[in-house]
């Protein structure tokens, strides 16, 4: 269960709030791209970045010169992940809505300086974007892993919201001559596309051609 507090009780909407963990790693283990919320240097900053979950810890990285891994060191953070699948087209504009998965990430972040975590933090955050493409190419080599930076964060506090199905209109608005309804989003994968100097005879990696 997700524990509950002042930041992650739902003021609106309750019911669409869930306190299952298992939501959560859902949430976060199907996305791409976090949304990193700090304060720099007294502005509010969100940054989109790549991330990776090992148990109940996220890993996000960056280059050692953001500003927005500094500041967030041993800093109180919030980390967004949202999926959108699909929009809710109502009879009216008011009960217009989309169908969506998020997740949002409260805690103080800090930087990870354990060689082992760090390697095990960018290896979850390759696997994220990638599968199985840690183990196939070149690893980071001192220099790139010096000019790295590696946050963690932990999942102690975190909320889950989600919306399914149709449009929920007026009862008086039923009887309107309107089409209403969903239209799904399904974002897929598309067809590999090789760098232009790959030399002839590499073929694509399985992991790559069977990426789901």
């Amino acid at each position: 269960m997700l524990s509950t507090t002042p930041r992650t009780t739902l003021g609106r909407e309750k019911q669409r709030g869930s306190t299952d963990r298992n939501d959560l790693y859902d949430v976060l283990d199907t996305g791409l791209v976090c949304h990193l919320g700090v304060v720099v240097n007294g502005c509010p900053m969100v940054v989109p970045t790549g991330y990776g979950r090992i148990g109940d810890t996220l890993y996000l990285h960056g280059s050692t010169g953001a500003s927005s891994l500094r500041a967030a060191d041993g800093a109180e953070v919030c980390v967004t992940v949202t999926h959108l699948d699909g929009v809710v087209l109502a009879r009216s504009v008011f009960h217009h809505s989309v169908n969506y998965r998020s997740a949002i990430v409260y805690g103080r972040a800090r930087l990870v300086t354990d060689p082992d975590e760090r390697l095990a933090g960018l290896r979850a955050l390759s696997e994220q974007l990638a599968p199985g493409q840690w183990d196939y190419v070149r690893p980071p080599n001192r220099k790139e892993l010096a000019a790295t930076a590696v946050l963690a964060l932990s999942l102690e506090e975190a909320s889950v919201k989600m919306r399914r199905g149709g449009p929920k209109d007026d009862e008086e608005d039923y009887a309107l001559p309107i089409w209403a309804g969903v239209l799904p989003l399904v974002t897929s994968w598309g067809e590999p596309e090789p760098d232009s100097v790959l030399p002839e005879g590499i073929e694509t990696p399985v992991h790559i051609l069977h990426r789901e």
